[in-house]
């Protein structure tokens, strides 16, 4: 069992040491060759993950195939802060992301997305213009709304039946409420009304393909409305992990155990040795009757 626990931990920490290079590695070609804000947002998240998964790796393996107790002990401790943190980190998530819902339109196959129907918490974080900034860009470099100039041909009654990402009807279009007049899948004009284009994102639309309604509050609640959207592959993704952690953190403990096990107590071989011995040497000095 000692062997099976150790070779078990062992090899685990041995595959992801070998994750660890790849990962540092983007991270470093990031530094050097990004050319869009995405790229070098990526950076650092990448550097920090590649590295501790490298020195949590390193610990883990060295621990279990050289029998140091000292660095097993460090590897269960961070694992079991790992834990606590994936599990605070999952329920904190389906908490933030449990508000928020798209309405429906009347005539539109698409929904529409408001930024105050979500979390405050949330809210603060996409209100924040450096935080934004940082979405906005890579919402552009990803050409989220490049892809309705395919549809420039299109009629108004087929671009309202069209099924619409929550990001593009909320980032590539203004709010139905705007009352603004189709006239194509990127160019809308305004209404000559005032009233009607009252609202902050009515102001804020532009057929500039650069602005659109990226800085709109309708835009952050298609990104946020995404974001929820994806939560239940994320908690899939987390439940997997969660799982893969614990058993590998009670593998972990069970080969600190057995070394322990082994270091306070000598084999059992070792010990009939001895005992043979013991009576060996009683019966060749027993003094005679």
């Amino acid at each position: 069992m000692v062997r099976i626990s150790n070779s078990l931990i062992g090899i685990l920490n041995f595959l992801t040491l070998l994750v660890s290079f790849p990962i540092i590695g983007i991270a470093l070609w990031f530094r050097v060759q990004a050319a869009t804000e995405c790229e070098r947002v990526l950076q650092l998240p990448l550097l920090v993950l590649g590295i501790f998964l490298f020195v949590v790796s390193v610990l883990g393996f060295v621990g279990s195939c050289f029998r140091v107790s000292v660095f097993l002990w460090i590897y269960l401790f961070v694992l079991f802060l790992l834990i606590l943190a994936m599990v605070a980190f999952t329920m904190f998530g389906l908490i933030v992301t449990n508000k928020g819902v798209g309405q429906a339109i009347v005539g539109r196959a698409y929904k529409e997305y408001k930024l105050d129907d979500y979390s405050h918490w949330l809210q603060k974080r996409v209100r924040d213009w450096s935080t934004w900034n940082v979405i906005e860009g890579c919402l552009k470099e990803a050409k989220v709304c490049g892809q309705l100039e395919g549809d420039v041909g299109m009629k108004a009654t087929e671009f309202y039946r069209k099924n619409l990402s929550p990001v593009q009807s909320g980032c590539c279009k203004p709010p139905s409420y705007c009352r603004f007049t189709y006239v194509n899948a990127t160019h809308w004009t305004m209404p000559k009304s005032g009233s009607a284009a009252s609202g902050l994102d009515c102001k804020a639309w532009s057929n500039d393909q650069e602005k659109l309604c990226y800085s709109c509050n309708s835009c952050k609640g298609g990104v946020l409305a995404t974001l929820k959207d994806a939560r239940k592959k994320v908690a899939i993704f987390n439940a997997a992990l969660l799982v893969f952690l614990i058993v590998t953190y009670s593998v972990g403990c069970c080969a600190f155990k057995n070394k322990r096990s082994r270091s306070q107590y000598p084999p059992y071989y070792h010990q009939t040795d001895l005992h043979i011995r013991g009576r060996k040497e009683e019966h060749h000095f027993m003094p005679p009757l």
